[in-house]
Formats: C-alpha cells, sequence, structure tokens
C-alpha cells in the first residue's frame, strides 16, 4: 500500500532578534561654514549596508546619516545645512542562524538629539534600534489518498490551507521632475527637504503587481539674489507603476511591505537655463509575500477490514488564513511651543511618524501600544530667529479587530499616519489631529497530527476469532460509524445498508445490526 502525499509551502520565522544601540559623534563646523547659533532641525536615516550571518549570531554594518539646519548670527544668511554620517558594526545574537541563512535587517531611528558644544562644535547623540529575522521555507507532505489492493477503510478532513506562493524582495524606482510655481524664486541652494509615502496600495494581476499611491515632499530653500530669500514649497506627487512579477495571478493573498530607500533630489534648469526645476529620484524597497488558499482534502484515519492496518503520524503545524484585517483611529492633542521660542507668527510645515511599540492579543484583536511623534516648523515674528521647529509625543492605544485570533496567530503589523493636520491656536500652541492606519494579514495555526506511514499487517487470528460473526450494537455516547466500523473491521457503507441510515447520525441507546466480513 502507498500513501499518496501533497507537499503544502510553508514559511515560517526561524530566528529573530532585537538590539538597541547608541551611536553619538562631536562634529565640528567645516571652516566654510559659518558659526552655529541655535539648532533649528535634525534628521536621520539608518542605512544598513552589509548583514553577514554566522553560527548562532549575525554582523551588520551599517551608517547613520543625518542632517541638521541651524541659524547663524552672520549677516546674509539665516539657515545653514549640515550633513554628517556615524558608522557602526554590530554584532547581534541570532539563534538558530546559521552562514547559510538570509538574513534580513530593518534599523529604526528611535531618537536623535543635536547639542551646541560651542560656536563651532556640536554633539550627536542617537538610539537605534535594529530587528533581525531570518525567515525559511519549507513543506509539509500531508497525505492525502491511499493507493493498493488492500481492502481498507479511510477518511478525510477538508481543510482551507494558506500556502506561500511568492516569497521575494523587489525594488520600484520613479523619477519625476517638478516645476516652482511662477511666483516662486529661482532656487540657490536646498537647505531642508523631507520626503515621504502616502496610501500605498498593491494589486494582483497576471504575472505583475500594480502599485499605486502618493509622494509628498516638502522643500526649504535658499533663493537666488543679493538677499537670498528662503522660501518653502510642499507638493504631493501621485505613484504608479508596475512590477513584474511570475506566478503572481488575480485573487492570491499578498502581505506586501514597503519602505522608502535611496532618495535623491537635485536642482535642475528649466528649458529657458534658469534653475526652477526639482529632480527626484526614489527607490521604494519592496518585501513581498504573496499566499494562495487552496482546500486540501488531508487523510485523517486509516483502518483495515481484511488486515490489521497501523499508521504512523508527525506533529505539524498547518495554518489558513485568518483574518486580512485593516483599522484607523484617531489622536488629538495640543502642543505648545518649547519654552524659550518666540512664538507662533505662521505656520510652515508638519510631519508626523508612528512608532508601534507593543503588541499584544487580547480577546477577539490585537491591541497596540506606541507615540506619534509630531514636528512642527513655523516662522516667528524675530527677524534674527524666523524659523523655529517644535516637536511631541503624543501616546495612543487602539485594538485591532480580528475575530477568533489566538495568542499563536499574531501577524506583523504595519503602521503609518494616514492624515497630519495641524492648526495654530495662538501664538504659544497648536492643535494636531491626526489618524493612524493600521494593517496586518493574520494566520491560524492548526496543530495537525499527519499520517506519515502505513504499516499493513495480517490480523491476529485470535483477536478475529473474538470477535461475533453477527451482533446487535447499542449506541453509547461518543460513538460514531467510523470507529464503530474500525472496532469490528467493517466497512462504514456497510454498516449504512445493513440499517438502512440515510447519514451517519445517530442516537445514544440506538440498535445498530453488525455482521463482520467473511
Amino acid at each position: 500500500m502507498e500513501l499518496l502525499k501533497k507537499n503544502i509551502h510553508m514559511d515560517r520565522i526561524k530566528a529573530e532578534a532585537v538590539s538597541q544601540i547608541t551611536l553619538e559623534d562631536d562634529l565640528n563646523i567645516p571652516e566654510n561654514k559659518p558659526d552655529v547659533d541655535t539648532i533649528n532641525l535634525e534628521k536621520g536615516e539608518i542605512i544598513i549596508e552589509e548583514v553577514k550571518a554566522g553560527t548562532d549570531a549575525v554582523n551588520i554594518r551599517g551608517t547613520l546619516v543625518y542632517c541638521i539646519l541651524y541659524h547663524t548670527m552672520e549677516q546674509g544668511c539665516n539657515l545653514v545645512a549640515l550633513e554628517g554620517r556615524i558608522d557602526f558594526d554590530e554584532k547581534m545574537n541570532l539563534q538558530g542562524v546559521t552562514p547559510m541563512d538570509m538574513v534580513s535587517v530593518e534599523g529604526e531611528l528611535e531618537d536623535l538629539s543635536v547639542g551646541i558644544i560651542n560656536s563651532r562644535k556640536l554633539s550627536v547623540q542617537s538610539l537605534i534600534t535594529l530587528h533581525a529575522q531570518a525567515d525559511e521555507l519549507y513543506d509539509v507532505e500531508a497525505p492525502i489518498g491511499i493507493h493498493g489492493d488492500e481492502q481498507v477503510e479511510y477518511r478525510k478532513v477538508p481543510m482551507n490551507l494558506a500556502q506561500i506562493g511568492i516569497s521575494k524582495n523587489d525594488i520600484f524606482r520613479m523619477k519625476e521632475e517638478v516645476s516652482l510655481p511662477s511666483n516662486y524664486p529661482n532656487m540657490f541652494q536646498i537647505l531642508w527637504s523631507t520626503i515621504s509615502l502616502g496610501d500605498m496600495e498593491f494589486k494582483m494581476l497576471e504575472e505583475k503587481i500594480a502599485l499605486q499611491g502618493e509622494v509628498h515632499l516638502f522643500l526649504l530653500y535658499e533663493g537666488e539674489g543679493e538677499e537670498h530669500p528662503i522660501r518653502s514649497f510642499e507638493t504631493t506627487l501621485p505613484i504608479n507603476g508596475i512590477l513584474e512579477c511570475h506566478g503572481c495571478r488575480e485573487g492570491m493573498l499578498p502581505d506586501i511591505r514597503y519602505s522608502l530607500g535611496q532618495q535623491e533630489l537635485t536642482i535642475r534648469p528649466d528649458f529657458d537655463g534658469e534653475e526652477r526645476n526639482l529632480g527626484l529620484e526614489l527607490v521604494l524597497d519592496i518585501v513581498i509575500k504573496i499566499y494562495e488558499e487552496e482546500q486540501v482534502d488531508i487523510l485523517s484515519d486509516i483502518y483495515g477490514v481484511t488486515k490489521e492496518v497501523e499508521t504512523v503520524t508527525q506533529k505539524a503545524n498547518l495554518r489558513r488564513l485568518l483574518s486580512k484585517v485593516t483599522g484607523k483611529t484617531k489622536v488629538t492633542d495640543h502642543v505648545r511651543v518649547e519654552k524659550g521660542n518666540s512664538p507662533i507668527l505662521q505656520l510652515l510645515h508638519s510631519e508626523g511618524h508612528v512608532a508601534l511599540e507593543h503588541q499584544s492579543t487580547v480577546e477577539n484583536g490585537i491591541m497596540l501600544q506606541g507615540s506619534l511623534s509630531v514636528k512642527v516648523m513655523y516662522i516667528t515674528g524675530d527677524d534674527e530667529n524666523p524659523y523655529v521647529s517644535t516637536q511631541a509625543m503624543i501616546p495612543y492605544q487602539y485594538t485591532l479587530d480580528v475575530p477568533n485570533i489566538a495568542p499563536g496567530d499574531m501577524g506583523k503589523v504595519h503602521a503609518e499616519v494616514e492624515m497630519l493636520q495641524v492648526n495654530m491656536l495662538d501664538g504659544e500652541e497648536v492643535d494636531v489631529k491626526a489618524v493612524l492606519s493600521f494593517s496586518t494579514t493574520v494566520f491560524q495555526n492548526i496543530p495537525s497530527e499527519l499520517i506519515n506511514e502505513v504499516k499493513i499487517t495480517d490480523i491476529d487470528s485470535s483477536k478475529l476469532s473474538s470477535l461475533p460473526g453477527m451482533v446487535i450494537y447499542m449506541v453509547r455516547e461518543g460513538d460514531n460509524l467510523w470507529n464503530i466500523g474500525k472496532k469490528y473491521y467493517v466497512p462504514v457503507d456497510t454498516l449504512r445498508e445493513l440499517n438502512g441510515l440515510g447519514n451517519d447520525e445517530l442516537k445514544i441507546g440506538q440498535k445498530l445490526l453488525i455482521v463482520k466480513e467473511s
């Protein structure tokens, strides 16, 4: 007798770890830059340059690239931009990983602070979190049938299973050119810029994935002319494109993560040779996992009629799609300007970043806790220090509805700021309103005992002779046609036919005629 099997393609996290490190450095102001008076803005980005897996550990080499915008008291230039970098080399313990494994590492900048040591020297301190994860693909052999001449009874259980169909990393490149409005001065140099994503959507098509969304661009630049006027410019650009994806089909279940990768913003001349165009080039780093649900009839039990059948089982963890969910919550607060800063004359720009600091399974949901980091840049009435920024951390707590979720079912939650609105209340306070969006794909784990091997032997003659040739059996609690037939080595169809049963439903106390097969 041959056991027929089907390979169920699965993926899982083989090993993961989280580590926090501090990076700090003293930065000397270059000779071609003026003295520092006050710090206005700072930002940073973690770039992972090399990931090398070892035995139970991973080596990570990367860089913190930061940018500082400061005021100077020198005549002719209010704002000055300064860039720097801090390299790091970190070893993380990652139990179970081997040199052959592919390990992905994400770096998140938790905190960045810049202090003034003196007018020619700054201190830079940061806290970054590194999350390392090794995934692996594997197959589970599920029994789906038997082939052979022996007379046996078997039953199957239909199961909706989620299989991994596609697992890969990809990139999407975007190139755009934007012209300044006619009432804006020509650009001399870019002082500050922020680029963020919004409303990204992915659609499964035949052999490809369509993506669309938005890029938000904010720019602070120094204009041409003797007075070097400083202007801000803000715009939103659409993203539309296609990713080639072999094996992709409509109806498959995507679990796609994305982040901004390499970014470049340059000043370009227009048709008249004037510096009025912005060239934007950016890369989206995309992690693609696509699943497919399939109903598989899995062989759950076998017994023999003329032979003794013994099954050997092994433990396996199958899964099905429990829910693909999204949720939104509102966050509101009032933010006051920092002490010592001049009052607000006009709001210039605001940006927000949502941090997911803790998630846990609760009844019918995932409880999320974290904070919304908001930065607000504004103009003051102080001619010597006209551009000032303030920031605040606004906590949130939200439960994402996931009916019937169990502790082992939790998926990775993606969080983003869908909407941020900042309004001026008075010269010292602003009103912040935000909508935070969360999404996740949750798979339900199905612990299973799968038949791995079938052994056929002759039925013990003494055991067979001890069974009556004919018997009237009275149904007890927990009985069904399957376990009664298995006990007496009688096919289930024979029990139905002998007793004139239209279905498999039995009642306690019901009498069944059983005739042993010759």
